[in-house]
C-alpha cells in the first residue's frame, strides 16, 4: 500500500472510532439522565382536601422546601395525593405512598391525614400539620423532643376560639346570641364546644352550637340561623369548612350574618373578619422540615413547631353593609383592613 493509501486508511479508522464514540455518548447521556432522575428523593404529600382549595398552601410548602435547597423536578420529586374531602380514602392513600417508599411523608389538610400517615408507617419520617395536641394524640413523646418518626407544626385550632369570640363581640357589641358552627365528626368537636361555652359565659353571651358535617348540613344550619335570628357566627378552623369556603362565604354574605372565620380567604371573599394563624407560613415551615429531613436530620430531634404569626383581618366594606362601626383601635391594630 502506498504511503498515501496508508494515511487515508488511518483517517478512515480514526473517523469510524470517533463516530462510534459519539454514538456511545448519545446512548450514555439519556441513561445518565434517567439514573439521576431515579436517584432523586421522593416526598409523599398527603392532603384531605383538594388541590383547588389547598393549592396556595402547597406552593408555600414548596417555598419552604426550596429554602433548604430542594426544588421540585430539579432535585426532588413530589407525589401528591388529594382526598378531595373523601376522608375515608386517606388510609389507603397513605399506605400507597408508603409502598412507594417515599423519603418523607408530609401529612396535611387536617388531623385525619396525620392519623392515616402515622398508622401507615412507624419508620418513614412524617411531617404533619396537626390541630390536636400532638402529645395527647400520641404522635410525639414531647413537643421539644418528639422521639419517634414524626414531627411537624401544631396548629392552634381549638385555642383560638375564645379570642375569635371576643373579637366578634367587639365588632358586634350588641350581639346577645352567637352561633358556633362545628363539625360533629371532628376530633376537636368536644373541645371546641367546651371552649366556646366557657368563653361565652365569660363574655356574657349565649352560645348556640350548630352541627354540620356535610355540604347539605351546612345549608340546613344556615336556614336555622336565619329562623332563630342569631346575632353573629363564629366558624373555627376545620378542614371541611376550608373545603367549603365558597359556600360558607356566600351564605354569610347573602344572609347578612356577621361572621368570624379563621383564614383571610373568607374575608377577602366578603365575610366580616377572621382571626387565625398565618397558614401559608405554617406550610412553609413544613416544607423546611421536610428539606431538613432529606438533608439527614431526624424527626425525633426536630421540635414540633408552634405558630408564631396570627392575623386579624377585617372587611370594612362588609362592616358598613352590616351597619357596623369598627372601633378605630381595631382598625389600627388589625393586620389588614379590606376596604
Amino acid at each position: 500500500m502506498t504511503p498515501l493509501g496508508t494515511l487515508q486508511m488511518a483517517v478512515f479508522i480514526g473517523r469510524r472510532n470517533f463516530i462510534a464514540a459519539l454514538g456511545g455518548v448519545s446512548v450514555a447521556w439519556p441513561l445518565a439522565a434517567r439514573a439521576q432522575q431515579s436517584a432523586m428523593p421522593v416526598i409523599g404529600f398527603l392532603n384531605g382536601g383538594s388541590s383547588t382549595t389547598f393549592g396556595y398552601l402547597a406552593a408555600a410548602f414548596r417555598q419552604g422546601l426550596s429554602e433548604t435547597g430542594y426544588v421540585e423536578e430539579r432535585n426532588v420529586a413530589i407525589e401528591y395525593r388529594w382526598a378531595d374531602e373523601h376522608f375515608d380514602q386517606l388510609p389507603a392513600m397513605a399506605e400507597e405512598l408508603v409502598r412507594r417508599n417515599v423519603a418523607v411523608l408530609v401529612a396535611t389538610g387536617g388531623d385525619l391525614s396525620a392519623r392515616a400517615a402515622k398508622r401507615a408507617t412507624d419508620t418513614i419520617p412524617i411531617v404533619f400539620a396537626l390541630g390536636a395536641d400532638p402529645v395527647a394524640a400520641g404522635f410525639v413523646a414531647s413537643i421539644n423532643r418528639p422521639g419517634g418518626n414524626a414531627t411537624g407544626v401544631n396548629f392552634f385550632t381549638t385555642r383560638l376560639l375564645p379570642k375569635q369570640l371576643e373579637l366578634l363581640c367587639q365588632l358586634v357589641p350588641n350581639a346577645a346570641v352567637i352561633a358556633l358552627l362545628l363539625n360533629p365528626d371532628s376530633a376537636n368537636f368536644d373541645t371546641n364546644t367546651k371552649n366556646g361555652e366557657v368563653a361565652g359565659r365569660a363574655l356574657g353571651r349565649q352560645i348556640r352550637v350548630f352541627k354540620a358535617g356535610t355540604e347539605d348540613e351546612i345549608n340546613i344550619v344556615f336556614a336555622r340561623l336565619i329562623q332563630e335570628r342569631v346575632d353573629g357566627l363564629v366558624v373555627p378552623g376545620e378542614p371541611l369548612f376550608t373545603s367549603r369556603r365558597d359556600q360558607l362565604t356566600a351564605l354569610v354574605v347573602r344572609n347578612a350574618i356577621p361572621a368570624m372565620f379563621y383564614q383571610r380567604e373568607f374575608v377577602a371573599a366578603g365575610a366580616l373578619a377572621s382571626y387565625g394563624e398565618n397558614f401559608a407560613d405554617n406550610y412553609r415551615q413544613i416544607g423546611i422540615y421536610a428539606g431538613r429531613i432529606l438533608n439527614g436530620e431526624k424527626p425525633a430531634n426536630l421540635p414540633v413547631q408552634q405558630p408564631s404569626k396570627f392575623e386579624l383581618i377585617i372587611n370594612l366594606k362588609t362592616a358598613k353593609a352590616l351597619d357596623l362601626t369598627v372601633p378605630l383601635i381595631m382598625q389600627m391594630t388589625a393586620d389588614e383592613v379590606i376596604e
